[in-house]
């Protein structure tokens, strides 16, 4: 007599489940999925903390001394805030009243700006994460780089992503002249190099974080493009496509409900390739002077500021940008893989 089959887990007896419900069950089996979905969804949250003030609000503030060395660092010599003081002028004051008509105030503005000095907060000696030359909160001022960052790579590659899934669903589906318009279409923008066109948008568009998410977009499409092309070839021919045919499914419904939720895992993976990639052309254009405004901070911004900062010993900014984007950037793949994985046809 042969043994009976145990449904799925999560699957009620006698039914079965959909697509998107037996994807979540065999995500949440993976415990390395489930891990890195909490790391990203971790820092999605410190994103949305980040946007709204309650975190970093204050990451522009002067809380420290110049330099200030991390907590863990303890009492450590801090040369660069001490030479401020070594540098102020010494000695009684020299009258020059007879060619600047102002020195009688500048004694009066100086005991104005003193106790100004005494009502503010001292800066503090040591930050967790220590601070940069004009003393802000490095620790601050990575969470505020994740936000811009972050915020820059997912929605670009969500732009790029739909575009080249648009297109290269068209393409393959149709074929024809609207396949050969498209291709041709590609072969335009891939016979560009690729970090060269970034370049030449950011140089005659401008910088801003809006500006950089629609150059990324409208730049990196064609990857994605090709391969859900290549894959809407194969699967418009097959037999639950014409069975959805057969009962009058629009072309619409056959494109993106029957055959999009076989493809998802190509989908998925390449919009992890496209966000890992996108933030590193975001830090890339920022580190260069052609991504996001001076006023503001991102992983870039504060990977340019590090290289001077190495020169004298002060580590700490390139080690607090980069500590940042590697566990979000691994976390991401790592995610992406167990949802590749977890929606893969030939694995369920």
């Amino acid at each position: 007599m042969a043994a009976a089959v145990e449904p799925f887990p999560g699957e009620a007896a006698g039914r079965s489940q959909g697509v998107w419900a037996a994807a979540w069950t065999r995500l949440k089996a993976d415990r390395i999925g489930t891990f890195c979905l909490a790391v990203v969804a971790a820092f999605m949250a410190l994103i949305l903390l980040s946007a709204t003030g309650l975190v970093a609000g204050g990451w522009q503030v002067e809380k420290g001394v110049p330099y200030a060395n991390p907590t863990f660092l303890g009492d450590a010599p801090n040369i660069e805030s001490q030479a401020v003081d070594l540098a102020a002028p010494k000695g009684p004051p020299v009258d020059i009243s007879d060619i600047d008509p102002l020195a009688p105030k500048y004694d009066e503005w100086g005991k104005r700006a003193a106790e100004i000095q005494t009502i503010s907060p001292p800066r503090a000696e040591t930050l967790p994460f220590g601070g940069d030359r004009w003393g802000r909160d490095v620790l601050a001022k990575a969470i505020k780089g994740a936000q811009i960052s972050i915020f820059v790579g997912v929605f670009a590659a969500v732009l790029a992503t739909f575009i080249g899934t648009v297109l290269g669903a068209t393409a393959g589906y149709f074929g024809g002249r609207a396949g050969d318009l498209l291709e041709w279409v590609y072969n335009v923008f891939t016979a560009i190099p690729g970090i060269l066109l970034i370049f030449a948008f950011a140089a005659v568009v401008g910088r801003g974080i809006d500006t950089v998410i629609l150059i990324l977009g409208l730049t990196g499409w064609t990857g994605i493009y090709r391969l859900v092309r290549a894959e809407y070839i194969k699967h418009a021919s097959r037999e639950y496509v014409r069975a959805a045919q057969a009962i009058g499914a629009s072309h619409s419904s056959r494109m993106f409900v029957h055959i999009l939720p076989n493809i998802s895992h190509v989908v998925l993976v390449q919009l992890s390739l496209l966000v890992v990639g996108f933030i590193k052309s975001e830090v890339i254009l920022s580190f260069l002077g052609l991504g996001v405004p001076i006023e503001m901070v991102s992983w870039g911004t504060m990977l340019a500021e590090a290289q001077t900062e190495l020169v004298i010993g002060k580590w700490w900014q390139l080690a607090a940008a980069t500590l940042f984007m590697a566990v979000f950037l691994t976390a991401f793949s790592l995610l992406t893989d167990a949802l590749r994985d977890a929606l893969d046809p030939k694995l369920r």
